[in-house]
């Protein structure tokens, strides 16, 4: 067996946690695989994995030479996989975790245009706000809406979402339009989320933050709810820029304190870190990036 193997078959141990696991993923004899263990730990001079019945645990040269050999592992895998796949068709299955309502707000003729081009390609799009494991759910990406992408996470800012206020020409009309963020206490405010007393925060043209806290006159954890609800005049609201600017286009809704910003999203597409992007999911992440990131503003609206 070569050090490509070799390495393969430790990256393989460490995953499954015991020799006997490893055996079966591999479909080898566990003698075979205990015996390439041992010649290993000859090879770097260095006990890589304490194992006794019942006890087992990785070193911590262990451990190193386990990240090491991932990547490796995965690097050869990659050019493996591009050579021999280059001259066949892009085909197999992709699998996407997507915010509900930003993919149906936002994301939809993206995700359809790449199916479109690429209709080898198995596309399953699971529209869901729940936060899903991606390795033990089998995603092959989630795309996660987010001030600062998680800590155990892999991914890329792939684009940014504003937020911004707004109202229907009919609730101004009767109402009056507030010219300042303290203004907002007169009116009917219309809330993400479930709590009695909420709050939000605006920067302003100097960069100083402003908050205003309320009692919401209508909460919801839907923003296509919100949404309506807004354009039928029920109050003012304040949502991302993808689900009002359709409205805001229309001349149904009307932005409101545009002197103020409130922080940006990230949009990240994220992965494990042990799941090896091939290439059907370098391309998906190519185009969803260009979704996200138009060249001339790179905030979503």
């Amino acid at each position: 067996m070569g050090q490509i193997e070799d390495l393969r078959l430790f990256v393989q141990i460490v995953d499954s946690r015991s020799i006997s696991g490893a055996a079966e993923q591999l479909h080898i004899a566990k003698s075979a695989v205990s015996r390439r263990l041992a010649l290993l730990e000859q090879r770097y001079a260095a006990r890589l994995i304490y194992r006794k019945p019942g006890h087992w645990q990785i070193t911590s040269t262990g451990h190193e030479l386990y990240q090491r050999a991932v990547d490796v592992v995965n690097d050869v895998d990659e050019v493996e996989n591009d050579f021999t796949e280059a001259a066949q068709q892009l085909a197999g299955p992709l699998v996407v975790s997507v915010p509900r309502e930003f993919g149906q707000s936002f994301l939809n003729p993206a995700l359809m245009a790449f199916k479109i081009r690429h209709p080898e390609i198995q596309l399953m799009v699971d529209f869901d706000d729940r936060k899903i494991d991606l390795l033990r759910d089998n995603y092959d990406f989630a795309i996660r809406i987010a001030v600062d992408l998680e800590p155990n996470l892999i991914g890329n800012r792939i684009g940014s979402v504003g937020h911004q206020m707004f109202a229907s020409p009919a609730y101004l009309a009767r109402r009056g339009t507030p010219n300042q963020l303290s203004e907002l206490k007169q009116h009917d405010l219309l809330d993400y989320g479930a709590t009695r007393r909420s709050s939000w925060s605006f920067k302003n043209a100097k960069g100083k933050t402003q908050t205003i806290e309320f009692q919401p006159s209508l909460n919801s954890n839907s923003g296509a709810f919100l949404l309506e609800a807004a354009k039928k005049g029920i109050g003012i609201s304040k949502l991302p820029e993808f689900i009002c600017q359709t409205s805001i286009e229309a001349g149904q809704l009307v932005p409101l304190l545009t002197d103020l910003s409130s922080p940006e999203f990230g949009i990240y597409l994220v992965y494990s870190e042990k799941r090896r992007l091939n290439r059907r999911m370098r391309l998906f992440a190519e185009e969803m990036k260009t979704a996200c990131s138009p060249a001339d503003d790179q905030t979503v609206s």
